[in-house]
């Protein structure tokens, strides 16, 4: 293993001290998990199980909607759980892989102190408070921090692991094309030859029901641009992932250089920002959205954002009201407040 593994070595021997008297571990994923989040939990509960004989479990929040999480959990022959379906009290510690405590973006209640935090995401003011974290901002993926932790416990993946290890890191850095680090380069040497290139390719390309062609089609249909932005009004949707999936093809259109697209699902508007701007970070303009109404975070390149419609300081805000606050947010943040948006496809009215 070729990974320089210093820092991770000695965050290793913090960890194992953490874990020393634990017989339980809940480790706690986002909402909607995407590729990354499940390869690293995946990646930490055979961590613990490896160095510390510890037992997990892996919980998430909303559901796993798009064809390629669910193959990959499949792939790896285990159960998530719903969040829901877990008792956090019968757990001796809690870990969240991913994502951070009080971010809005995952299941684990407020009032929930977790004593594990792994992730590449901006630290947040709490997490600062938890008694172990590794946040490396500048890792493409949590997947690449736990390969290392891997490779310093020397604890070689099997090959399920090596590939949900490999897809999430190059899931989340669009194959070392978005925020990768030669951590990020280095990991997807070592994982290539372990991982299994047939279910790489049978996961990548997962048969999707009919239902996500009709809800492609309602975002394509319910998008306009505005100058070199795109926004996307998807309504009520019962599976969140199709708002990055969106997302992500509409970053595609050759005049866009910015998407925003949005969503309610279970009376939260979820929000899902991309940018191939340089000059601006998706991070910062989410946080601008959501500001006093929401919590959001995120990268350079990609963000994302929720807003709770059934009260807001104790006032209920409607899905209208909402869709129009964070539209003009968002086209302020960009300068181009006032445009009239232009319909992606059918009529080409403001």
């Amino acid at each position: 293993m070729s990974v320089k593994i210093s820092k991770t070595r000695d965050k290793l021997k913090k960890l194992k001290a953490v874990l020393a008297d634990a017989h339980n571990l809940l480790i706690v994923i986002q909402d909607n998990p995407d590729p990354d989040a499940i390869g690293a939990a995946t990646a930490l509960k055979e961590l613990v199980r490896k160095t510390n004989n510890v037992n997990s479990q892996i919980a998430y929040g909303g559901t796993v909607g798009r064809a390629e999480n669910r193959e990959l959990i499949h792939y790896l022959q285990f159960k998530f759980y719903t969040f829901a379906e877990v008792d956090w009290s019968n757990f001796d510690l809690i870990a969240m892989v991913d994502t951070q405590p009080r971010t809005g973006n995952n299941p684990l209640p407020a009032h929930i102190h977790p004593d594990i935090v792994i992730d590449h995401h901006p630290i947040r003011k709490y997490t600062r408070k938890i008694d172990f974290t590794d946040i490396r901002q500048g890792c493409g993926a949590t997947s690449t921090i736990l390969w290392e932790y891997l490779c310093a416990a020397k604890v070689e993946p099997n090959m399920p692991l090596a590939t949900a290890l490999l897809y999430g890191i190059m899931s989340d850095t669009q194959d070392l094309g978005r925020e990768a680090t030669k951590a990020d380069i280095e990991a997807m040497e070592t994982l290539y030859p372990l991982a299994n290139k047939r279910m790489l390719s049978q996961i990548k390309n997962g048969r999707e029901p009919n239902s996500y062609y009709e809800l492609l089609a309602k975002g394509l249909n319910n998008t306009k641009i505005y100058d070199h932005c795109a926004i996307c009004r998807m309504g009520i949707i019962d599976n969140a992932d199709m708002l990055s999936e969106v997302a992500d093809l509409l970053l595609r259109h050759e005049q866009v250089d910015w998407v925003l697209c949005y969503g309610t699902v279970d009376g939260t508007m979820l929000l899902s920002l991309r940018t191939q701007d340089k000059n601006m970070s998706a991070g910062d303009v989410i946080h601008s959205i959501v500001k006093k109404i929401g919590t959001g975070g995120g990268h350079d390149s990609m963000a994302g954002g929720q807003i709770i419609l059934k009260r807001q300081g104790g006032k209920p805000i409607t899905k209208t009201e909402a869709g129009k606050i964070i539209r003009e947010r968002f086209l302020k943040a960009l300068g181009i407040s006032g445009k009239k948006g232009v319909r992606l496809v059918g009529k080409k009215k403001s």
